[in-house]
């Protein structure tokens, strides 16, 4: 495929490249054949549905967390939901119920208010709970869902010994992108707190966080577990539903330089994107994001430091924070260095910056979204989406 010229396009825009989506798609599908567990997307990381076609030729199904998301499974995806909400709405249930395969309730009490209008709607409906195992290697706490106090599924000492007889699968999510290794400890803290009831279900998922395209996720691992675990319960079919590892560096959001200011020594190369309306995870995590061409500092006095080498002291010339173009005080992440000064109008590239951004943009400060596009196999970019004043607008009807 042709190299892409990132300084030519046209600015703030997502691109997802075609081949490594696809390169993704393959590998996802390969664990499903060989470990015979059905994976499917959660949209909570990625929606984009005009690339739902390509999805198809590798996967069957999809997860949801709403009635917009449930929806966007039936209509565009082709297949209904695998669905699950910590609460759903009595307005809104009886059309995610429409769109949904699978329904998981978050607590007994939500499960008792809705089980019988759930069948009676859709008697092919499978139910399930969601539980709380009380383990999670998640170091994060915003992220973390099993944290203490969370609103997250049934701890093991509140479930019934016998379950409710059209309950059908458990449904437990302890992970945020990571490793085989993980998943196996995680693993044996679910069978501990929940085998005692595998006997009584037929289905259970495995959440999302499994981040398998990573360069260094342990595949045969995670292979070998689940194969492990298949043959401890073989009635049991195991459904997983990562998000990230789906369109984990399949791109990048290009923005350009619009102003460079300088205050206390710092200089902010200002542009045309904003960390808190385009790049949320910065701020909230944080995460610090690989731009391309420069090198992160954790702070800028690492370039005030003696004895550097003559590299060093290159890059220690053209330090910059970045800052959004929002007006947020804190809508910037700094410091990265550069091998050469800034100019405006010079293109700035985010890389991996596709799972998760694309879905929780805003338009806070009347900021418009980057256009999304897609740099497609044979090197066309082909664009999926661009915005204007009016998508700001209606927003406010």
């Amino acid at each position: 495929m042709p190299a892409m010229n990132y300084q030519t396009v046209d600015t703030p825009i997502y691109i997802i490249e075609e081949s490594r989506l696809r390169s993704n798609l393959q590998l996802i599908a390969s664990v499903a054949r060989l470990a015979d567990v059905e994976i499917i997307l959660a949209f909570k990381a990625f929606a984009l549905w005009k690339t739902f076609p390509i999805f198809r030729e590798y996967i069957s199904s999809t997860t949801a967390s709403s009635l917009y998301e449930a929806r966007l499974a039936f209509e565009e995806f082709g297949s209904p939901a695998h669905t699950y909400s910590p609460a759903y709405k009595d307005s809104e249930f009886d059309d995610i119920v429409a769109c949904s395969s699978h329904l998981t309730f978050n607590s007994l009490s939500q499960y008792e208010h809705f089980h019988q209008r759930a069948l009676r709607l859709n008697p092919s409906l499978s139910l399930g709970l969601r539980v709380n195992p009380e383990y999670s290697e998640v170091e994060t706490m915003l992220y973390n869902p099993c944290a203490p106090g969370t609103r997250f599924g049934i701890a093991a000492d509140r479930l019934p010994d016998r379950l409710p007889t059209d309950i059908r699968g458990f449904h437990c999510h302890c992970h945020c992108e990571s490793g085989a290794d993980v998943f196996c400890r995680t693993l044996s803290h679910i069978e501990q707190c929940f085998s005692c009831w595998f006997p009584q279900i037929e289905w259970i998922n495995f959440g999302g966080g499994h981040l398998m395209t990573r360069s260094d996720y342990d595949v045969e691992l995670l292979i070998a577990t689940l194969l492990d675990f298949h043959r401890r319960y073989p009635h049991l079919r195991v459904i997983m539903e990562p998000g990230s590892a789906f369109a984990w560096q399949t791109g990048p959001l290009v923005a350009q330089v619009v102003d460079i200011v300088s205050d206390h020594d710092i200089r902010t190369a200002i542009l045309d994107v904003s960390f808190t309306c385009h790049m949320p995870d910065c701020l909230e995590m944080p995460y610090h994001p690989t731009v391309s061409g420069a090198t992160l500092l954790m702070d800028n006095e690492e370039c005030k430091i003696d004895n550097v080498g003559e590299s060093q002291i290159m890059h220690c010339k053209y330090v910059y924070r970045l800052g959004g173009n929002s007006c947020l005080s804190g809508d910037y992440m700094g410091y990265w260095a550069f091998d050469h000064e800034l100019r405006v109008g010079e293109r700035i590239v985010f890389e991996d910056m596709i799972h998760y951004t694309t879905v929780k943009t805003t338009m806070f400060n009347g900021i418009s979204h980057p256009s999304i596009a897609m740099l497609t196999i044979d090197g066309n970019l082909e664009i999926l989406r661009q915005f204007s004043y009016d998508d700001y607008k209606n927003r406010m009807d």
